[in-house]
């Protein structure tokens, strides 16, 4: 079978007792990096020596095939370099696969940057979305948060130390200065740090620099009663300054939550008919 087990996000004492038998017994772990896969064995005063193979975000896709005829015949730990494979980290496909070639897959549960950092932000947490990471370019990080605006549950996101002070402040400008945020950072470490407070206040928090493996936790959109009346007028507003119909709809629909195709119909309905290219208009009287 393949073994999916979840390893330590900083602190070697979050290393379960499962684990610990996994790696001891493993003839062949699947590891993102080897080096890591190693490191940890003799963290852990693990002495065996099983195989090891690369498996990472560039070449998942062609190994996943190799990998799942070789769990037909033992048992395969597979590892990332920190928290539960396949999560923002390589693995899917390798499942994927095997679930499509009936081969066995299991898990070591253990840590978690994500349930961690949702269960010290101080936000909602009965119900919560993982969206990864942030996109790199400013432009698409800030229609991706467009896409979450009206996103009612509690969002959580990874994110590098050094664009952190940049999708803060596009956190702000997107979902509001007030939106209420938790950086957590260096979870489980000597160091870790949790900062909460409105988006507005954690750009200005993050923009003297900030250092180490980072989580950011946002609460979701307050309901917001939408009146279609209103909404209408927005979309004719955003037309007669230059906006498409279809993309002043797409617009005002993500940021109400009601029908794009109800909006885009309504405009149309409230936009004055066109004159006919043949009719001619009749001096006034």
């Amino acid at each position: 079978m393949i073994i999916l087990g979840a390893t330590p996000i900083g602190n070697l004492g979050d290393a379960s007792p499962r684990l610990r038998e996994a790696l001891a017994a493993a003839e062949v772990i699947v590891a993102e990096d080897t080096r890591t896969a190693i490191h940890l064995l003799r963290a852990l005063g693990v002495e065996s020596r099983p195989r090891l193979i690369a498996m990472h975000d560039h070449n998942e896709r062609e190994r996943a095939a190799e990998i799942v005829e070789l769990a037909r015949e033992t048992d395969v730990l597979v590892l990332s370099d920190a928290g539960m494979p396949t999560v923002s980290d390589p693995g899917f496909h390798l499942v994927d696969a095997a679930a499509a070639a009936d081969v066995q897959v299991t898990a070591i549960p253990g840590p978690s940057a994500v349930v961690t950092a949702l269960a010290v932000s101080g936000l909602a947490t009965d119900r919560f979305t993982f969206e990864g990471f942030l996109p790199r370019k400013p432009g698409d990080r800030r229609s991706s948060l467009r896409g979450l605006a009206t996103e009612p549950r509690t969002m959580v996101f990874f994110e590098s130390p050094n664009r952190l002070a940049s999708s803060l402040e596009d956190i702000a400008s997107v979902l509001g200065a007030d939106r209420r945020v938790a950086v957590c950072r260096e979870l489980t470490k000597l160091f870790e740090e949790v900062k909460r407070g409105t988006a507005a206040e954690l750009a200005d928090w993050a923009s003297g620099g900030v250092k180490g493996e980072i989580c950011i936790v946002i609460a979701g959109a307050e309901a917001v009663e939408a009146d279609p009346a209103t909404a209408l007028e927005q979309v004719l507003a955003l037309v007669a300054s230059g906006t498409r119909l279809k993309d002043a709809s797409n617009e005002v629909a993500e940021a109400t939550g009601l029908s794009k195709r109800d909006l885009y119909q309504a405009a149309l309905a409230a936009r004055p008919p066109k004159a006919s290219p043949g009719a001619q208009v009749r001096p006034a009287p």
